[in-house]
């Protein structure tokens, strides 16, 4: 993944599930304290996000 800002963009997410490999963007927010992890296939819009909260 790349940097740009509070953004990271261009990686691949794995769901341990399925195996599956997606494509990934992970955003900061709240203050760093929590994470937006979005994993699609194809266009961004076609996904599903996920919000991790740091312990």
């Amino acid at each position: 993944m790349k940097k740009d800002g509070d953004e990271y963009t261009g990686g691949e997410i794995l769901d341990p599930e399925n195996g599956e490999v997606y494509s990934s963007n992970l955003h900061l927010i709240d203050g760093g304290r929590k994470l937006s992890v979005r994993g699609y296939i194809g266009v961004s819009l076609l996904g599903r996000s996920q919000t991790w909260i740091r312990q």
